[in-house]
């Protein structure tokens, strides 16, 4: 690459890192009293961008994935996720080796363990640029076929980082549901912590709190949690950067401007997320797509149930957040606490290990509404979204369309006109 190029390069990506570097991430008034608990543990995302920002420059100067074919590139982020998965089981006999009670002389009979992962992170170190280059100009192309880039070139360009992410330190109400505080913490807060300082938080503030594990936040470079799992993995990448696409546009713009624009935000970045996702895979890693379904769900015929029906997540969840929206509305606040706590304690019975269900939790997951039910309830906004989606033929058009949206109103207004 000529110094011209690289020079153009490091400015483009400075000048999109000072938009986008702290878009997904903005403090509002409501957050400030919330932060006397959480100044000394919140995380900087600052130095986290621009030592990104700088690894990406070098990636792109370096352009060592162009030079591989297309087989060696799907070969090497597949030994990739497998180093990931090898790094993972030897981390947890690490773990489960000083959990033991029993077991004496933890240093010496971990030495062999701890020298091995350190082999296996200096493998990482030099892997995993290379795949997330080839996985950021798979998810390019995808994007730019799917009628969604300027010249063959998406823009923001997709940029992402594998790194332990934050937790989000989400505060709602306690007489409604609605976020009122998104603080992001640093990841190596322990669990006991998180929740000393939930306990600490609603006791001053009288108010409901949750610090909840996040998979990838729309900061620039994309900030996303390691994980084997490519489908996943293509579809947070995807969605994290149809954040950052937003957030240049007046619908990101506006995301703090009412739950509704959040709401908007995040189900227009789910759908996207998940069908960029899909594409991706299809094209590069076929024999890892998830099946299609054979038979649309409206043509099924009904069979006589043989046993009791399997426990349906979403539709339970939409049914408890229906009722303490109604428990709420009445001023029941203490009898809407009890009855997300019996709830909890059913999914957990039924293999949903929810560690807290409050209002926090439903404004947090109420504002993913990319599918019908769920902690949305009867949220209208979500509909919506779904609904304007149906309604334009392409996935491009439908991002190009909401991202000039900058209210409701529009929204619904748009969907009415189509009818």
């Amino acid at each position: 690459m000529s110094v011209g190029k690289i020079t153009r390069l490091a400015g483009f990506l400075i000048v999109i890192l000072l938009i986008l570097g702290g878009s997904a991430v903005p403090l509002g008034d409501k957050d400030e009293r919330v932060r006397a608990y959480t100044r000394d543990i919140e995380f900087d995302y600052l130095t986290w961008s621009l030592s990104a920002a700088g690894l990406k420059f070098e990636q792109s100067a370096l352009k060592a994935s162009d030079y591989l074919p297309e087989l060696s590139k799907k070969q090497l982020v597949l030994e990739y996720l497998d180093l990931i998965n090898l790094i993972q089981q030897k981390e947890t006999q690490l773990v489960t080796l000083y959990a033991n009670p029993n077991c004496e002389n933890l240093e010496s009979r971990s030495i062999p363990l701890r020298q091995e992962l350190d082999g296996l992170y200096q493998k990482r170190s030099w892997l995993e640029p290379l795949a997330e280059a080839i996985l950021q100009q798979q998810l390019e192309t995808t994007i730019a076929e799917l009628g969604l880039a300027v010249g063959g070139q998406p823009l923001p360009p997709v940029l992402y980082h594998s790194t332990p992410v934050p937790s989000a330190l989400i505060v709602s109400p306690r007489d409604i549901i609605r976020q009122d505080a998104d603080i992001s913490l640093i990841p190596e807060l322990t669990l006991d912590e998180k929740i000393e300082l939930e306990e600490r938080v609603d006791k001053a503030l009288n108010v409901s709190s949750l610090v909840e594990a996040i998979g990838g936040i729309g900061v620039y470079p994309t900030m996303v949690m390691q994980t084997t799992d490519l489908n996943w993995l293509a579809e947070v990448v995807a969605h994290e950067w149809v954040h950052n696409y937003l957030s240049l546009r007046p619908l990101g713009m506006n995301y703090l401007t009412g739950p509704e624009l959040r709401t908007m935000n995040e189900t227009v970045a789910s759908i996207a997320g998940k069908e960029f996702g899909r594409a991706m895979i299809e094209k590069y890693y076929p024999e890892l797509a998830p099946p299609p379904e054979t038979e649309s769900p409206s043509v099924r015929q009904p069979t006589p149930p043989t046993e009791p029906p399997e426990f349906d997540f979403r539709a339970e969840m939409h049914l408890t957040r229906i009722t303490v929206d109604q428990l709420l509305a009445e001023k029941k606040i203490e009898e809407a606490e009890a009855y997300m706590e019996e709830r909890r304690v059913i999914f957990w019975e039924n293999g949903y290990l929810i560690r807290k269900l409050n209002q926090a939790y439903f404004a947090f997951h109420g504002a993913y509404a990319d599918e019908p039910a769920g902690a949305a309830g009867k949220d209208p906004v979500g509909a919506a979204v779904r609904l304007f989606r149906t309604q334009n033929s392409t996935l491009a058009s439908f991002i190009k369309r909401m991202s000039w949206m900058w209210s409701f109103q529009q929204l619904q207004q748009a969907v009415s006109n189509l009818k």
